[in-house]
């Protein structure tokens, strides 16, 4: 049988935060600071980074601060967690139908009528005309003391809501958001698919483009200018999110007959991409496909709500299956491009899909290994791991057997390298073979229920910026942590940190030409597994997610359930529950995060699918995890230390990363996407005010400032590096090739921290 390897795994997972945060002085010089509370309500007077307001937990009360763009009054524990708001069409448009029932147009399952705020939605005194907000979008006709000339924001073909109306030379504003239905639950998976995209592109868009906040309340039209095209976009902004997770009505074309439908996606990605650089066909593409897997992600789990056996047993892989839509600012997050609809089912996690692996025998001459896996002290090499993982499986002698994904399979036997290496004898293909496998939220790694190992697979797909293929310096890299924090890293961070960990990737597996190069996409990576029954570890991504749920007509995310059940079972206002919810998660999983990097000079690739908080039965975070063996940035001004703790570290790996590059992609994986990523979902699905929750860690931040630079760049940086999504895509680039610092495109956007 095959047991868990020695050496930091294990962890318990009901573990909470133990002492202090990891200091940067020496292990055993001085005493350890005293523990961060972020739970501490208000700040200092005078504390010069707390320049946001303070947050009481009890009653989640800002100090100091307007109500945010889109905030409401109803509690969302009575709907479902978002402003109930959009632009819906005809039933044969991508826009869609009304829902039937509901009284004035309302959704059935709306929540109460916003609640309407102050004149400027940032709380601000009104400026007049000729005075526009610094960074607002540019003016819609009408400002600057102009008649507002008719903008088409209807509904096609029925009855058109009339826009309401503004004080002289002020923005235009759209139907009244609360009295139409959010998209996503229209009963149409197609069209609630097309609305899930459609917002992601204008996300993506708005952000990577630099495009400011309308000037008005919710339901204000923004106004988007595409010059290539000649033409211009009009959207009603439902919420507006300082992190970026806005919520957007249909977009329609400025001056497009009443009766127009809204843009679908496959039109809207074309109108964009001429603005870039020109690589329409392959984003249209990818953009289309992802609405129809979408769809058919919907589609599946309105039907079958509840997991089949094993995975509704096993609370990881339910979890990991759970992400239809995935994430919120990437154009094509469920692009399957290269998959026939058989293969669509079988390999695809958000339709519990599951299969047996193909199987391969590596000569001796060609087998490229490394392992540390260890049991009860002794080392484990990976042909016996995998041999384990395989009982029966029928091997030529002195060969050692390597899995595969069925499609990697299927395409590497079409490879001159890989035929070569067959018909010289030294790669045996043994088929399909054992219990089947089971994708998670990657796609490429697999888990089966019960086994202490999954694998990491390589997969030739483009998934969202990549080719899924593993690289040579990927494998060497994760099996090099394991060993460093077996030197004795993890027990002086865990020290601090007790509940959190990095699941490990001390083992692989691939294939070597007899000239020596590695063969690309012949190999398998070993992937302890550290979680035990009843453990119920998720990815941030898959938290925050909306999504089907079992007695619901409308989408919901994780995040809004547990939020709300809590508010239920503890007697208190969903928002101080957030709000709490919140401060703990940065207690137990952003905390330690922050505490290796002082400690060790390492950086995580922390984003919110290589981020996992376990939760304990009620649903409050207690611990954390960390994947990947790709996202590590060793910084070079520790090299010294790292070297003394494990000599010979980087030579192969590839992992050492100046400072500077260093801090751009911690800001954006922790800061940008992980952190203000939790926020804007809390805000964008009414469980927070996200100015709130922004005060609350810019108080964290204050109080970690020791740990590492991170969080003084966070807190004194007007302005972030953000990696965009969208302009990579249409860079044609992949991620995963080149160098570190020219992988993706990253553009430069305002630090909600100080905006």
């Amino acid at each position: 049988m095959l047991s868990a390897p020695d050496g930091g795994f294990g962890v318990a997972s009901g573990q909470g935060p133990g002492g202090g945060p990891a200091v940067s002085a020496p292990v055993g010089e001085g005493g350890s600071p005293s523990p961060l509370d972020a739970r501490t309500p208000g700040a200092t007077p005078g504390t010069p980074r707390d320049n946001g307001g303070s947050i009481d937990a009890a009653s989640n009360q800002s100090v100091g601060t307007g109500p945010d763009f889109g905030a409401e009054a109803a509690d969302p524990a009575a709907g479902n967690g978002t402003a109930q708001a959009g632009l819906p069409g005809p039933g044969h448009d991508p826009v869609g139908a009304p829902f039937p029932g509901g009284a004035a147009g309302r959704h059935p399952n709306a929540g109460p009528s916003p609640v309407p705020g102050p004149e400027q939605a940032d709380g601000s005194t009104a400026r007049p005309p000729s005075d526009p907000a610094p960074g607002a979008a540019e003016a819609l006709p009408g400002e600057r003391g102009r008649p507002a000339a008719p903008v088409a924001v209807g509904v096609p073909r029925q009855k058109r809501p009339v826009p309401r109306t503004r004080a002289a030379g002020a923005a235009l504003l759209g139907p009244d958001p609360a009295a139409l239905p959010d998209l996503l639950d229209h009963p149409d998976p197609g069209i609630a698919a097309e609305a899930a995209t459609v917002e992601n592109l204008l996300r993506c868009w708005v952000r990577e483009s630099g495009i400011g906040r309308p000037d008005g309340p919710v339901g204000t039209l923004l106004r988007i200018p595409l010059p290539a095209s000649g033409v211009a976009l009009l959207v009603a902004v439902r919420h507006w999110s300082p992190t970026g997770w806005h919520r957007f009505a249909p977009a329609r074309l400025e001056g497009a007959p009443a009766d127009a439908p809204a843009l679908d996606a496959v039109t809207l990605a074309a109108l964009i991409a001429r603005e870039g650089t020109g690589r329409a066909a392959d984003l249209v593409g990818r953009v289309a496909d992802s609405v129809r897997r979408t769809a058919e992600f919907i589609a599946d789990r309105r039907q079958r709500p509840i997991p089949p056996e094993p995975i509704a047993t096993d609370l990881f892989l339910t979890a990991e299956q759970s992400l239809l839509l995935g994430h919120p600012l990437q154009p094509d997050p469920k692009s399957r491009e290269g998959l026939s609809e058989a293969e669509v089912r079988r390999y695809s996690p958000e339709l519990h899909g599951s299969f047996p692996l193909h199987w391969f025998a590596i000569a001796p001459s060609v087998l490229a290994t490394d392992s540390a896996w260890t049991e009860r002290g002794r080392p484990v090499p990976a042909t016996q791991l995998l041999s384990r993982l395989a009982p029966g499986l029928p091997m030529p002698a002195g060969t050692t057997p390597l899995p595969l994904h069925p499609w990697q399979a299927r395409d590497l036997l079409d490879r001159p390298a890989v035929a070569a290496l067959r018909d010289a004898g030294l790669l045996t293909d043994l088929g399909p073979y054992g219990d089947p496998w089971y994708p998670t939220s990657s796609v490429r790694t697999v888990h089966r229920p019960g086994s202490p190992a999954m694998l990491k697979l390589s997969l030739g797909l483009r998934i969202t910026n990549s080719r899924r293929e593993n690289l040579r310096k990927e494998l060497h890299r994760g099996v090099e942590v394991h060993r460093l924090l077996r030197a004795g890293l993890a027990e002086q961070w865990q020290a601090a940190h007790p509940g959190f960990d990095i699941v490990r990737d001390p083992a692989w597996v691939a294939v070597d030409t007899p000239d020596g190069p590695p063969v690309p996409g012949l190999d398998a990576l070993l992937r302890h597994n550290p979680f035990r029954s009843g453990d119920d570890p998720v990815c941030i991504a898959a938290l925050t997610a909306p999504r089907p749920w079992p007695g619901r007509t409308t989408m919901r995310s994780r995040l809004a359930e547990t939020v709300s059940r809590l508010a239920a079972s503890t007697g208190r206002p969903t928002r101080a529950v957030a709000a709490e919810w919140f401060l703990r998660y940065l207690d137990h999983v952003v905390l330690p995060v922050l505490g290796l990097d002082a400690l060790a000079g390492i950086a995580l690739e922390a984003h919110q699918q290589n981020t996992l908080v376990l939760l304990d039965p009620a649903g409050w975070p207690v611990g954390g995890r960390y994947r990947d063996n790709q996202g590590y940035y060793f910084r070079d001004s520790h090299r010294a230390e790292l070297e003394f703790r494990l000599p010979g570290i980087g030579n192969v790996s590839d992992t050492f990363v100046s400072d500077a590059v260093t801090d751009e992609r911690f800001a954006y994986y922790l800061g940008i996407n992980n952190v203000f990523g939790l926020i804007g979902a809390f805000g964008s699905q009414n469980l927070a005010d996200e100015r709130v929750l922004l005060a609350a860690f810019r108080r964290f931040l204050g109080k970690a400032s020791r740990l590492g630079p991170l969080p003084s760049l966070l807190l004194d940086s007007p302005t972030l590096r953000c990696k965009a999504n969208l302009l990579t895509r249409l860079g044609g680039l992949d991620e995963l090739v080149g160098p570190v610092d020219t992988q993706s495109v990253y553009v430069t956007i305002t630090n909600p921290l100080l905006d």
